[in-house]
């Protein structure tokens, strides 16, 4: 673990790991008791029929035309990682490197990403990673409510299909994609919320830490509590 709490704590810009009591958090969001409405999940189905599952999907999203976005899209990007995660991100949408490798957070706010799962504990393609919509915005911009409403049931039956213990959001356009929060919501970071029976953190996207690092600290908290809630043992504290 000691190479993972480097790695973030040279994404933290040499901020360090921020001395936060974790505890405090398995005492608001208990990772061993599940919710009532985590309980009335759908029980996972086999990794066979997940994956198979998830294939029709991504075949699906490759050919799909519901929204102007196929017509400047050089590959749909559907997702990476691990169908069988107990974990998941999503995030907003593909950007330049990710319409160009059909991979989701492949660029420098995926970097940051990658350091942010392997510090919680993770290898990188240990979760799955998936934005809202699967296929780039012009500019990078942010996508229109129709476009993420065209991409929707995409991202709904992904995490129907993989039912992961935890999602993270990352930034508020997947918060709000996913339905959690609408765009009058105030204090909508850190704070559990849950999806079709699924619990969720939202907290901010990487892409804009490389703008604000002086924000990671906060998002290092939001990863605390996701680690508690799933039973992974907290980083040491720093001395």
């Amino acid at each position: 673990m000691a190479r993972e709490l480097l790695a973030w704590e040279e994404a933290l810009a040499g901020g360090g790991v921020p001395d936060v009591q974790v505890s405090a958090d398995r005492a608001e969001s208990p990772a061993m008791a599940p919710t009532a409405a985590e309980a009335s999940a759908e029980p996972r189905v086999g990794s066979a029929e997940r994956r198979a599952r998830l294939e029709v999907l991504t075949a699906e999203a490759a050919a799909c035309t519901r929204c102007d976005l196929h017509t400047g899209r050089t590959k749909s990007v559907f997702a990476r990682g691990n169908p069988d995660a107990e974990l998941a991100f999503v995030g907003e949408g593909p950007g330049y490197h990710e319409d160009q490798q059909g991979l989701p957070f492949v660029g420098k706010a995926g970097q940051l990403l990658d350091k942010m799962i392997v510090a919680m504990g993770y290898g990188r393609d240990d979760v799955y990673v998936c934005n809202v919509v699967k296929c780039r915005p012009p500019d990078n911009r942010t996508p229109l409510p129709n476009e993420t409403a065209a991409c929707l049931p995409y991202l709904e039956q992904q995490l129907a299909s993989i039912q992961p213990k935890v999602v993270v959001a990352l930034g508020r356009t997947a918060a709000q994609g996913l339905g959690l929060i609408d765009e009058t919501t105030r204090g909508w970071r850190g704070a559990w919320r849950t999806w079709n029976g699924i619990a969720v953190m939202s907290t901010y996207h990487p892409a804009f830490l490389l703008r604000s690092p002086e924000m990671k600290r906060p998002v290092w908290e939001d990863l605390q509590k996701v680690m508690a809630r799933l039973g992974k043992a907290p980083p040491p504290k720093k001395r």
